[in-house]
């Protein structure tokens, strides 16, 4: 269920947005059933309650409204005021946000009578100071004074419409309007974020959910707290192209302190083995002009890899004994950048799914030194580049995202008349476009959905035409 879903003139209420809408039936101040979405009332209850505190009455007027009801309301007022006067002050069907079930109306009560239309504006001090606290409940004014021309509606100090405490305290914030938070937030695509030492990969995920104001953020690799360098965040629609990402290779520089292997193959953990042993050029030399390129390692006891449903570092922290999986790791490059008799610092780029932490301590083997991870950055994962990626502190609303078509290495295709209804449905087509495995289907600069060749049909590999 998405709060911020926009309904409006340009921006037709589609009932599959709200497949997921709960309503509660309530009574409103002239004894009628209402229904409005659960949060919605209980943030209405609440703001009621509140207000009572404060010597501020209020009651339910309006919530939902279905589509024929909206259609009465319509033949109503024509009725009475004329249809110009309608189409004025009367939204069209279809275009009122009261059939989301999100937004309602209140009447102001003073000496337990409703406040006039007339009187309303004579009571506006009342009203702001109940817009000034709605965010508190997850609420805004939806239709303010002096955004008119943004949201197609006169300024109703009544009409409040539920998105989220956090959604709503943004929007009060930056003085916007839903439909500017849309224009502003609705977006996605890749963030290059560059990690610094001491946040887990989940930290970063969980700030840069807060900035752009969406649960849908993930990351394609995990770097450990005390490792730093690259971290490729997809927003929205772009996590779903997360595997595509995370399947390429990636560099890094590692630094080696040698004489010391612990427990969690950095320097963060317990030390387990130790010698006074210390390195030479030629001993280096030898290590990194034989040092396996392709080789079985084993996933390091504390990681994050699940073993009948229990993660290793579980395992590890409980004292528990479990076998220790080994995948096939290849090398590709391999590069020492400088050393000392008691460290060493390397450059390596490396296929999905190797541990530096592991190379390192089969190094130690391979020298008969124990030897530890002392520091890591990533540097690159697949095209993307440290050089381009943004420190945390700098990410704002309006820092760049790269483009889902940008951020792909596959075939680009704009999709054929013929075949857009198939698509936007996910159904399977020809290979009229002579694609070999992975197309990515864009209408009108919007990317669509991505097909994979399968015997030479193409059917849906992700869908991208969905609401955020």
């Amino acid at each position: 269920m998405n709060y911020k879903t926009v309904v409006n003139k340009d921006n037709l209420y589609d009932k599959k947005d709200f497949s997921n809408i709960k309503l509660v039936k309530t009574i409103n101040n002239i004894g009628e059933e209402c229904f409005l979405e659960k949060r919605t009332l209980k943030s209405f209850l609440d703001l009621k309650k509140d207000l009572e505190k404060e010597n501020i009455f209020i009651s339910l007027y309006s919530g939902y409204r279905s589509l024929e009801a909206q259609q009465k309301i319509i033949d109503k007022f024509t009725d009475v005021y004329g249809i110009d006067y309608t189409k004025k002050y009367v939204a069209e069907v279809g275009t009122s946000e009261h059939h989301t079930g999100l937004c309602f109306d209140i009447d102001l009560l003073i000496n337990n009578k409703v406040v006039s239309n007339d009187e309303f504006f004579e009571n506006e001090s009342i009203f702001k100071k109940i817009i000034s606290i709605l965010a508190n409940y997850g609420l805004i004014l939806r239709y303010p004074k002096g955004k008119e021309e943004v949201t197609g509606y006169n300024y109703e100090p009544w009409h409040y419409r539920y998105v989220g405490k956090h959604t709503a305290q943004i929007i009060m914030n930056n003085n916007l309007t839903l439909e500017e938070y849309n224009e502003l937030y609705n977006k996605s695509g890749v963030l290059l974020v560059n990690k610094p030492k001491g946040l887990t990969s989940r930290d970063v995920v969980n700030e840069i959910g807060k900035i752009f104001d969406t649960k849908k953020v993930g990351h394609n690799g995990t770097l450990d707290p005390e490792a730093e360098g690259l971290l490729v965040i997809t927003i929205n629609k772009a996590t779903k192209i997360n595997e595509l990402l995370t399947c390429t290779d990636k560099e890094y520089i590692a630094e080696v302190k040698v004489g010391i292997e612990t427990d969690t193959l950095d320097l963060e953990g317990n030390i387990v083995k130790t010698s006074e042993r210390r390195v030479s050029k030629e001993i280096l030399e030898d290590l990194f002009n034989n040092f396996p390129r392709k080789y079985l390692q084993t996933v390091p006891i504390y990681s994050a890899i699940k073993i009948d449903g229990k993660k290793l570092y579980d395992y590890a922290r409980n004292n528990e004994k479990v076998e220790l999986p080994k995948r096939e790791v290849v090398i590709k490059e391999l590069e020492l950048i400088d050393y000392k008799e008691d460290c060493f610092k390397f450059r390596c780029v490396v296929s999905k799914g190797t541990y530096i932490r592991s190379i390192i301590k089969d190094m130690g083997e391979y020298l008969d030194i124990p030897c530890t991870m002392s520091s890591l950055k990533r540097t690159r994962q697949g095209k993307f580049k440290l050089d381009n990626a943004i420190n945390l502190e700098d990410i704002t609303i309006n820092s760049n995202l790269i483009t889902i078509s940008n951020a792909l290495d596959i075939d680009k295709r704009e999709i054929k008349d013929k075949d857009y209804k198939k698509i936007i449905n996910g159904a399977s087509i020809n290979n009229s476009y002579n694609t070999i495995d992975k197309v990515l289907f864009i209408k009108d600069n919007k990317e669509i959905a991505i097909y994979q060749n399968i015997n030479n049909k193409l059917k849906c590999f992700k869908m991208l035409n969905e609401t955020n």
